[in-house]
């Protein structure tokens, strides 16, 4: 028995489906329901009433046949399909002969020869009875009947009903063998699923109706007359394809209905966070099934095969028995050749089904004929138009969702399908393929998420005492964003479908904006805006390519940052349409792999002050466009790879700084062609293997920074003490053992860092250096700090860690500046001094702490 639940679950399978049943596929199965009906029908009358009755007959009956009478001749060989009328006329003329032989052959003896005794016998047997015997038992008749029904009655007449329903069931199985073919049904069963949830999701309602809005919106001021709305279009998407996130545009559409009230675009749907998910996970859904799906046609393929099976079927069906129509007949003659049991060679049947099995089989081809041609029609349809292209040209222009691609193969073939049913689900279908649609679902979603309360909460300051906000991996920009006005710096890190609106000229402080992985787009308004107040703009990324266009545009910006690949193969892509648009571009900040300065840059190269190109690795090699660079007055080479130090750089009469950080540079003989760069103040060649320094850098007068740690040094030569100007020496990390007395002759020194060497004594000229503030010296092999230290009444920051101290001198309290956060000492030897000077230092003064580096 089945249970209710087991018979419900029956009825839902047609509903499922039904959507991807045209109406010639209905009405098909509708015809074979009734062939089946038919069949069944035809089955049951033929096992419950079919049979055959036979008679024999006669040798007189033979004998009166062959008289030479042709007009009255009865032939019971062939048989004829009549009508009705025509049928009961033959019954008569085949019965006449079977009744009323004897009597009309009696009666013909009687005139030629005189009456017997026998005759008049036989005479008197007939006023007795109507017929003539015939001598057989009722077993003989039934075996008759059996061997007759199998030998005289056409094969058709016995079987007909059972063709019908194996033809039937045929028929239905290649109707909805679609539906079950393994690798069709997954497909099918996953479309209607997704089909079912994409019409009726609220997502669907909400973008649709916003739509309808928009055009009516858009009817009226057209029909008004009104003046056309500014268009403030993204510069990277589709034009007429209004987005969630460009709420000024349409509030300034609607100052041009003035006699008539304003209609203002309803929130027809407010979707809550859980049918904002669903909506999301439904359009990812939608993508990967279209990557699945559009790379095949098997569905469409097996579709036109069953269909092609189908009318091979019904034109075998209809030949077939338009032939064996005819052979359905009421009268049959049989010859057993069972004489030897019986006495008659020659039966005459009659067939009781034959009238309804004739009418049964008209009606029978009557619906193959029709079935036949909805077939013929089902391939017309399938070879008129390309059912594996799918356009929703419609839809993008009754919608302003203009970027519903087209698809093709069994994707555009179920749509087309679906199409049959109902229009409505296709363009419902539509809106979860559009990135517009998706877009506006995020913006949606992400605004109820981010609200100005929440972004307010993440807004800190950063080491400038800047307000900061930092917006990590969303899925584009809240608009709550726009509202801090205050905001000084925002960064936006991996958001790719980031997008900034109309609203960003409320942020009247915003001066600095940060892009890392992220290819935002800007409306024409934010443009202007960032075009005019932007000074600071870093962007990272992977490719050249996603560098935004508008970024070359900016031409009040001041400081720019690009981080990310520039390989030679891109180099010639950096800019777009070049640099040259950032007139007052003054600082160039380049991070990447960099073979040579790529000639972009050289456009700007008049107006730049700084120039920063820090490479991975990679070995500059080609740096003639430095030559250009006539006012830069910062020019950073770092990780570049650079064995010398490059001639180009000397041509740069305004160079202030140069830093050569992390190199491969183990000589420094040019550094002598420094004397013609009369402003350098400071030169940094930390972190290369320099192993020793020239005589020559007497020359350059100006330096003020000497920046040489990390570095191969042992010795320090007297021509660097030379420097009268030096206020900063870092030769921290060497292999450095004395500290030369020339270095007393620094008056001007200010910070001197020697840590990491392998000095023990410190010389007393060391503390002539009465303006040191930061002084360095841990990690050596120091064993005693003079008590001269005293002198260093400016000293602020003393670093001592790491020698082989015993003892600090208590003169440390003397340094009247020093404090214990500037004493970088163990704690053992902090608690040696005394405690009047533990007092002293540590007491807090205000005094801000610099150590110079």
């Amino acid at each position: 028995m089945f249970t209710l639940a087991e018979v419900a679950s029956l009825s839902d399978i047609q509903p499922t489906y039904r959507i991807l049943k045209p109406w010639w596929d209905v009405f098909m199965d509708y015809l074979a329901v009734v062939m089946l009906m038919v069949a069944i029908f035809a089955g049951t009358m033929q096992l419950t009433k079919d049979q055959v009755v036979c008679l024999p007959v006669l040798q007189s009956t033979v004998n009166s046949r062959v008289q030479p009478d042709t007009a009255g001749k009865a032939d019971f060989t062939t048989v004829e399909t009549t009508t009705g009328q025509e049928e009961a006329s033959m019954r008569t003329v085949s019965f006449a002969p079977t009744v009323t032989p004897d009597i009309f052959l009696s009666r013909a003896t009687s005139s030629q020869y005189q009456p017997t005794e026998s005759d008049q016998e036989l005479k008197k047997e007939q006023k007795d009875s109507s017929g003539r015997k015939t001598n057989l038992d009722f077993q003989q008749y039934v075996f008759i009947n059996q061997m007759c029904y199998h030998l005289a009655l056409p094969w058709y007449s016995k079987y007909f009903p059972y063709l019908v329903l194996i033809h039937t069931i045929i028929l239905i199985v290649s109707s909805n063998f679609w539906f079950k073919y393994p690798k069709t049904c997954s497909k099918i069963e996953h479309f209607v699923s997704i089909l079912g949830k994409c019409f009726e999701s609220p997502w669907t309602t909400k973008a649709l109706s916003e739509t309808a809005c928009e055009d009516s919106e858009e009817n009226k001021q057209r029909l008004t007359g009104a003046q056309s709305l500014p268009k403030y279009v993204s510069t990277s998407s589709d034009e007429g394809s209004p987005s969630a996130s460009t709420p000024m545009i349409t509030k300034s559409g609607f100052k041009f209905s003035a006699d008539k009230p304003m209609i203002e675009i309803p929130s027809v749907t407010i979707l809550d966070k859980k049918d904002g998910e669903q909506a999301k996970a439904l359009f990812e859904k939608v993508r990967k099934f279209r990557a699945h799906v559009e790379d095949s046609d098997l569905i469409y393929k097996l579709y036109v095969g069953q269909t092609v099976i189908k009318t091979v079927k019904f034109i075998f069906i209809l030949c077939y028995t338009a032939n064996f129509v005819n052979t359905i007949s009421f009268e049959h003659i049989c010859n057993p050749k069972v004489e030897h049991l019986i006495g008659y060679t020659q039966f005459e049947c009659t067939h009781n089904m034959a009238y309804m099995l004739k009418k049964l089989l008209i009606s029978y081809i009557s619906l193959i004929c029709v079935y036949g041609f909805i077939c013929l029609y089902t391939l017309f349809w399938l070879f008129r138009i390309p059912l594996k292209e799918y356009s929703f040209e419609k839809v993008r222009e009754e919608s302003s969702f203009s970027d519903i691609p087209d698809v093709k193969n069994d994707f555009a073939f179920l749509l087309h399908m679906v199409d049959q049913y109902d229009q409505l689900y296709s363009k419902r279908f539509g809106v979860f393929l559009s990135e517009v649609s998706e877009n506006k679902l995020r913006g949606i979603s992400l605004n109820h998420e981010w609200t100005y309360e929440k972004l307010r909460q993440h807004v800190s300051r950063n080491a400038q005492d800047k307000q900061e906000l930092h917006l990590f991996m969303l899925s584009g920009v809240p608009d709550a964003v726009f509202d801090l006005t205050d905001l000084d710096v925002l960064k936006l890190e991996l958001i790719p479908e980031a997008k900034i609106t109309a609203k960003i000229s409320q942020m009247t402080n915003l001066q600095e904006l940060h892009l890392y992985h992220c290819p935002a787009k800007v409306e024409q308004t934010a443009f202007s805006f960032l075009r005019d107040h932007l000074r600071c703009l870093h962007v990272k990324f992977t490719d050249v390519a996603e560098i935004p266009a508008w970024v070359y545009l900016l031409k009040t910006l001041r400081e720019l940052y690009l981080i990310g690949n520039l390989n030679s193969e891109n180099n010639k892509m950096i800019g777009l349409e070049s640099l040259r648009e950032l007139r007052h571009l003054k600082i160039l900040h380049v991070k990447s792999n960099l073979t040579k300065i790529p000639p972009n840059i050289t456009d700007v190269a008049p107006h730049l002050t700084k120039l920063v190109i820090h490479n991975d690795g990679t070995k500059l090699v080609v740096l003639n466009s430095l030559k250009k660079m006539t006012n830069v007055a910062e020019l950073e080479l770092q990780n570049c790879e650079l064995e010398r130090i490059p001639h180009a750089i000397f041509s740069l009469s305004n160079l202030q700084e140069l830093d050569l950080k992390s190199n491969s540079i183990r000589t420094i003989e040019e550094i002598i062609s420094f004397q013609h760069l009369k402003r350098l103040t400071c030169l940094k060649l930390w972190h290369n293997k320099i192993v020793s320094i020239p005589s020559s850098i007497t020359h350059i007068k100006n330096l003020e920074s000497l920046y040489l740690s990390n570095n191969k040094l042992e010795t320090l030569p007297a021509a660097v003490f030379s420097l009268q100007k030096l206020r900063c020496l870092d030769v921290s990390y060497n292999s450095i053992a004395v500290i030369p007395v020339e270095i007393g002759l620094l008056q001007n020194l200010q910070h001197f860092h020697i840590t990491g060497n392998k000095v023990d004594v410190l010389p007393k000229q060391l503390f002539k250096c009465v303006k040191l503030r930061t002084l360095s010296l841990g990690q050596n092999c120091i064993t005693s700090i003079p008590d001269k230290v005293s002198q260093l009444l400016q000293l602020t920051y003393l670093e001592l860690k790491g020698n082989c101290l015993d003892r600090l001198p208590a003169t440390l309290g003397q340094c009247q500046l020093l404090r214990k956060s500037g004493l970088v000492v163990e704690d053992h030897l902090f608690d040696t001094l005394p405690s009047e000077v533990k007092e002293v230092l540590n007491q807090d003064t205000g005094i801000p702490f610099a150590n110079g580096i």
